[in-house]
């Protein structure tokens, strides 16, 4: 298994800065793409960046030139960078895995438990 813990989120005043971090634990080597995807309230989940295996970066036009999405391979985790925050941005971020399909390695994907991101003003 593939487990993920999030970190990083919390209150923050428009155009404030968060950093969010998903570590990944377990079988780590499966892992074939991060992705950060958000859901706010009555509103359809969305997918906020995503990075794959090569480091090509993918943003939804909402956040682009707002948010980094980036990956420390050391430590097993991806970052997701948030600058000039705005009310809009307030949702449940979520972290998601997908995982290679060759043997040995588990069924995903693997979500996080989400952080809760809220922009006042």
């Amino acid at each position: 298994q593939v487990q993920l813990v999030e970190s990083g989120g919390g209150l923050v005043q428009a155009g404030g800065s968060l950093r969010l971090s998903c570590a990944a634990s377990g079988d780590t080597i499966c892992i074939s793409a991060t992705g950060w995807y958000r859901r706010a309230p009555g509103k359809a989940r969305e997918l906020v960046a995503d990075i794959t295996s090569s480091g090509n970066t993918t943003y939804a036009d909402s956040v682009k030139g707002r948010f980094t999405i980036s990956r420390d391979n050391a430590k097993n985790t991806v970052y997701l960078q948030m600058n000039s925050l705005k009310p809009e941005d307030t949702a449940v971020y979520y972290c998601k895995v997908d995982l290679r399909t060759y043997y040995g390695c588990p069924n995903g994907p693997s979500w996080g438990q989400g952080t809760q991101v809220t922009v006042s003003s």
